[in-house]
């Protein structure tokens, strides 16, 4: 059986995950004292000593400070059930800051059977600004449903797209995890039928992939 070349839209493929910019906490300095004194001919006053303090706000705690190796994050079996084919090694994307987010990739195409798989890690500066981020991907994201157990929050989706006659069936799953969110895309084609995974297949695969990065992620350092 001789394998087919990928259409021109799959192999331009890049991650769907946008890149967050994550916003620094300023720290309040400390009390700062100032005194003024007066000084006469005969006598020398010293005017009492005035402190003004600012509000200080204490650093937010981050469970997460640094996003984990992502080409770890599940297991090679895993990648090799749902990705037949592909090197269970990964490929790490470049990334402009890999201690807020780091993404591994793993596709293939087995026969006339195409598999791609993106597993990221997001970290935010608090729990409130992951939480935030989570609502809005899961917004941006409509017709899926929660996923129980799958971190503090979870989500998925699953949506077929056709394109000149080729289905693509793609699923994502969100997790929010303390102040780090983890992003798993999965989707599939058939080349010779030109239909795409049911939607189970794709589903149940996307959600594994997110628990095994999920207990990644949890198994890692802390703040």
């Amino acid at each position: 059986m001789r394998s087919l070349p990928l259409p021109l839209a799959l192999t331009a493929r890049i991650s769907p995950v946008a890149v967050l910019a994550c916003a620094g906490w300023a720290l309040a300095s400390g009390p700062l004292a100032s005194a003024q004194s007066d000084t006469g001919a005969a006598t020398t006053q010293k005017s009492p000593s005035r402190s003004q303090s600012a509000p200080s706000s204490a650093a937010v705690s981050k469970t997460y400070a640094a996003a984990p190796a992502p080409c770890a994050g599940v297991a090679a079996k895993t990648v090799a059930a749902l990705v037949p084919g592909a090197k269970t090694a990964g490929k790490e994307i470049p990334s402009t800051d890999t201690t807020l987010r780091r993404t591994c990739s793993w596709n293939a195409l087995k026969g006339y059977d195409y598999r791609w798989l993106d597993v990221s890690f997001e970290l935010m500066d608090s729990d409130e600004a992951a939480l935030a981020s989570y609502k809005e991907r899961v917004g941006d994201k409509s017709g899926g449903g929660a996923v129980p157990g799958l971190g503090d929050e979870g989500y998925s989706v699953v949506n077929l797209v056709t394109e000149d006659k080729q289905q693509t069936r793609e699923g994502a799953v969100f997790a929010r995890v303390a102040n780090a969110l983890v992003v798993v895309t999965y989707n599939g084609s058939d080349f010779e039928t030109k239909k795409a995974p049911g939607t189970d297949e794709i589903n149940k695969g996307a959600i594994k992939a997110a628990k095994e990065a999920v207990d990644a992620l949890r198994a890692g350092p802390k703040s």
